[in-house]
């Protein structure tokens, strides 16, 4: 079953070509067989897992499965799941049982989907490699000795690889469509709101965003449908306005996509380049309309972003003191002294990093100079594609500007390795939806990926411009 798209497994498990059970003994198999070289499951959950299958069977057999009913997902690490260890990839949460399920879990069960593991991150949504993960540094199945991206790695990593139909990833600045990018999968970050965050370990609240991580913006859409809505847990979800996959199929003649020129500069690969001007040139063929613009502002995004995300960072992390639930010290003179070393043991380099800076960026004094100054640029991004939207329908750019590099490569370079979100970041401070899909490969064969944005809830124009172009384009198998 490996990297079969979820319509056709809905298919054969309706028809009865194979069973929910069977197909979830298939999935586990190819983890137990892959997975230690591509350690992209933190947990796998085989015993749930199974008897998931058979409920979900039950229902196929009363003739009413749902469009996931027995159908296998994963589900990023930093998303709550009752009964199943939710580590965040930290030491901090090593031991972490959650009591309840996220609302997204929620509305997976409800369908009878199938929970096959939580999928390795870098610590706390932290990072672009999915190295700073705590206890599984995921590998990239199209070259194990490059990074699978981040954060949301292991669960692109493990829908490339087909160790499941399609995953759950987190987006708080490029999370799902970077590593989607390096891994040679389709990924959609919905709008800020569309789907709830309750029950996401908060890492920047005003950035984050659940979405879906699979083989195709068919199967996105289906996921993201499934998972979307309003909430009342959640004050910031306002749910979606019509179906993520309502365009899917219809002519995208007329429509005018806009090519920003800041995306196209210096400091982008030759090869990612000429990937994506010649997806422009494939939209141009079906009818669409290819129009340059500005974006003025990306070259601040990447300050702006880090200093919001930072700031709120260390706000939502301060919760973590050893005290209520995780790790705690096993040596400390005092309750000061204890919150003391268990943070410095419990969270990793990137992660205090993080803290210090936004800690910095809220203090008195630097407050007006860096966060405040922060947050009008968001306003002003805001704007920039608010113009870019008066006239055009969506934005055509890399999702990257380097093909996946190999691990190891930028861990002692911090500022390098944030450089690599300098095409996804503006998205997010924005709250504006955007998928990632395949539109290429290196001369080694790593995969190109290309990010088409839209307005806020446009997420049945994007998808139908991913899939139109998904269409005609043939994905290649990884290594793994």
């Amino acid at each position: 079953m490996r990297n079969e798209r979820i319509a056709a497994l809905r298919e054969k498990l309706d028809k009865r070509e194979i069973g929910a059970v069977e197909l979830t003994k298939e999935y586990l198999a190819e983890i137990e067989k892959k997975d230690g070289a591509l350690e992209s499951y933190i947990t796998v959950c085989a015993d749930e897992a199974l008897k998931a299958a058979e409920q979900a069977q039950k229902r196929i057999d009363e003739g009413n499965a749902d469009t996931l009913t027995g159908i296998p997902l994963a589900v990023k690490d930093n998303i709550c799941t009752e009964g199943v260890l939710t580590t965040c990839s930290s030491k901090m949460l090593y031991n972490f049982v959650p009591p309840y399920d996220a609302t997204v879990i929620d509305k997976l069960k409800a369908q009878n989907a199938v929970l096959l593991g939580k999928t390795s991150l870098d610590e706390f949504a932290m990072g672009a490699s999915t190295q700073t993960s705590y206890f599984k540094k995921t590998k990239n199945p199209y070259d194990l000795t490059r990074v699978p991206g981040g954060s949301s790695g292991g669960s692109a990593a493990a829908v490339a690889a087909g160790l499941c139909a399609a995953a759950l990833g987190s987006d708080t600045g490029g999370s799902i469509r970077q590593p989607s990018a390096f891994c040679g999968v389709t990924g959609i970050k919905p709008t800020y709101g569309a789907v709830s965050r309750f029950g996401l370990v908060a890492f920047a609240s005003s950035l984050d965003q659940i979405g879906p991580i699979a083989g195709s913006a068919r199967d996105c859409a289906l996921v993201l449908d499934a998972i979307a809505g309003k909430d009342p847990r959640d004050s910031t979800s306002v749910g979606m306005k019509q179906s993520a996959g309502s365009l899917l199929s219809q002519d995208i003649k007329g429509l005018r996509i806009a090519l920003p020129k800041e995306f196209f500069g210096e400091g982008l690969d030759p090869q990612i380049k000429a990937s994506v001007l010649a997806a422009a040139d494939t939209y141009k063929a079906m009818g669409a309309e290819i129009v340059e613009v500005s974006m003025p502002s990306l070259p601040y995004a990447i300050p702006a972003y880090y200093l919001i995300s930072s700031s709120e960072a260390s706000s939502n992390l301060a919760r973590f003191d050893g005290v209520k639930y995780g790790y705690r010290t096993s040596h400390a003179d005092g309750y000061v002294d204890m919150v003391k070393r268990t943070r410095a043991e419990g969270f990793g380099e990137e992660v205090k990093r993080r803290i210090l800076l936004g800690t910095y960026a809220l203090s008195s004094g630097y407050y007006d100079a860096y966060y405040k100054k922060a947050v009008l640029l968001r306003e002003r991004i805001k704007r920039e594609y608010a113009a870019i939207f008066e006239t055009c329908d969506a934005i055509l750019t890399p999702t990257t500007t380097d093909p996946a590099f190999r691990i190891g490569e930028r861990e002692d370079d911090p500022v390098k390795m944030y450089l690599a979100d300098i095409y996804t970041v503006a998205v997010n401070i924005a709250g504006l939806p955007a998928v990632n899909t395949t539109c290429g490969y290196t001369e080694s064969g790593l995969p190109i990926g290309m990010s088409i944005v839209g307005r806020a809830f446009s997420e049945d124009r994007i998808l139908q411009l991913a899939d139109a172009f998904e269409q005609g384009f043939v994905r290649r198998a990884p290594v793994l």
